[in-house]
Order: C-alpha cells, then structure tokens, then sequence
C-alpha cells in the first residue's frame, strides 16, 4: 500500500459570505501525479493554498505525510504564487536570496536544483534575459532546491510555446521517475496534462465532480466504433477474420466497442456479407475536453 503524501477531509474555504470550497475530501499516494482540473474560478489554486499551509481552512483539515500542513514542512515544495526574481541578477544569485530567506544553509542544493532543471550552465545570464522557458524552470528550480518529496506546481505551462512545454513536461517526469518526487499540478492544457499525469481530478465550484485514474479515464474517452448488432459472437469471428481486428471490447450480446482502424462502412459491409443483421455502428468514446464538458453538464458549460 503506498504511503499517504497528503490527505484532505471535508476541507472548506469561505471568503466573506462565498464559498470557493465545499468539503473537498481526497488523499495523494506517494509517487503519483495528479492533474487538477478545472476552469478557471472552479477551487483549484484555493485547494492547493490550502495543501501547502498559505491559506488556512474555514473547515475541514489537511495533512501532510501524516502531520497538519501548516507552510513550514521542508518535505513539500510549491510554485504557486511565483516568486519576484530580480531581473538584473543570475540564476544562482536568485536563488541564494531566497536560500537565506528560507534559511537554507548549504548553498550546493542551489546547484543542484539547478542542474536537475537544466540551468546549470545559465552562469551570469541575467533572468530579464531568460525565456519564459526559462524563468518558468528557474520557478521549479526554487520549488525543489530545498529537495521536496512532494511538488505543488499550479499552471506551471502557462504561455509557454510547444518546445517550452514539452521541456517542462520532461522535467516533471524526470523528478517523479528519477527522484521520486509526488507532484500535484493544474493545467488549462488538457492534452499536455493528459501527457503527464497517471490520475485526474475534476472540479468546479469548489467540489470534486470526479477523480478518476487515467487508465479508467483512458476506457472512457477512447475513440474507436461501437457496433450494435444482433450476434456479437459471429461479429467477432467475422470481423477478426476479415479486418484482422484486435483490439476491441465485447459491451454486451449486442454490443461491441473496436478500436483498431476500422472505418464504420467496412463493419457495416463485412457483416452484412456475413449476413449479420446490423442495427447501427457509431463513434466510441470522446476526448479529454468533451470528457471535462460531460462532467460540466454537456455543451452549455
């Protein structure tokens, strides 16, 4: 069983007279990543405030490896609210300044996040020098100098250009296989937040309307045909036969889900010739996107 990284019951958060969370309950195992997503207002910066101590609950609690997070565990590191980095200075510089101000004492670990980010070789660069790349690197750099096993990183891909999020996406994957660091992070870019996490959570309005595996949500929006018929036995016999198909899920006695490059009027005409009665073949599954507008309440959200 994998050790508890952080661990939420019935947390909420009022500002004034407007709830932005509503008895959020969810725990983190250790190794995982896990994509938060939502739009824009839903809860998912306040839920992560809460998850490192710089915001308190109105209710509920939060943990961290068993302990009450509270903003001082040297376990955990966060991008949330980006750090001011002076522009005239260099990428170690930087990160020395907020190495006395976090009252970190070996001054190697600056090095070393910085190396693990790929701005080792930055030397006196100057940041308003750098791209966004970059400075969105230097920004993980400062999360992890103090060698977290626990990242919490909101939309750490924002702006960035497709080489820039692919490097920022190689990066995380790197700290969690490699250094196995446990990363929470949230993402408008559903496609790149699908590249890198293994579970998902979806939320809005302050609650949670699903947290789902990606292996489970990989069996829900899967694209492929789905073939109603009146013998799915003789279907399958004919279909492996004649369209060499092998990826596909029997539903039920009528109903058949295929994944390989089968084009509908090809099953339609492979069973007909069989002389299998076909009552309809449609499109299977959905994307990331149309999975998230379901869960919103359909084309309106």
């Amino acid at each position: 069983m994998k050790e508890t990284v952080f661990e939420a019951k019935e947390l909420t958060k009022t500002y004034g007279k407007h709830t932005v969370l509503r008895n959020v309950s969810l725990s983190i195992g250790r190794g995982e990543i896990v994509g938060l997503i939502g739009r824009n207002g839903a809860g998912k910066t306040t839920l992560m405030r809460l998850a490192t101590g710089l915001s308190k609950a109105t209710g509920g609690t939060c943990t961290t490896f068993g302990d009450p997070t509270n903003g001082s565990n040297d376990r955990m590191g966060c991008l949330i609210d980006y750090p001011a980095f002076f522009s005239d200075m260099s990428a170690k510089n930087n990160l020395k300044y907020y190495c006395i101000q976090k009252g970190i004492t070996d001054l190697g670990k600056i090095d070393k996040a910085l190396e693990r980010v790929k701005l080792g070789d930055t030397g006196k660069k100057k940041y308003k020098n750098f791209s966004l790349g970059m400075k969105q690197r230097l920004g993980i750099a400062f999360a992890i100098m103090d060698e977290p096993e626990f990242l919490i990183l909101d939309e750490p891909i924002n702006g960035l250009d497709p080489i820039g999020i692919s490097d920022i996406r190689d990066l995380l994957i790197d700290l969690n296989t490699n250094h196995n660091i446990t990363i929470l992070i949230s993402s408008h870019i559903l496609s790149e937040l699908y590249n890198l996490a293994d579970r998902f959570i979806f939320i809005d309005g302050g609650r949670i309307l699903k947290d789902i595996t990606k292996k489970d949500l990989d069996d829900c929006c899967r694209v492929g045909i789905k073939i109603k018929c009146e013998d799915v036995t003789r279907a399958v016999v004919a279909l492996e036969k004649e369209a060499q198909i092998k990826d596909y899920t029997v539903i039920s006695d009528t109903d058949i889900n295929v994944y390989d490059d089968l084009t509908p009027e090809d099953a339609q005409r492979i069973l007909s010739i069989e002389g299998i009665n076909v009552f309809s073949v449609t499109k299977a599954g959905i994307s990331l996107e149309d999975y998230f507008k379901s869960l919103l309440g359909g084309e309106h959200a």
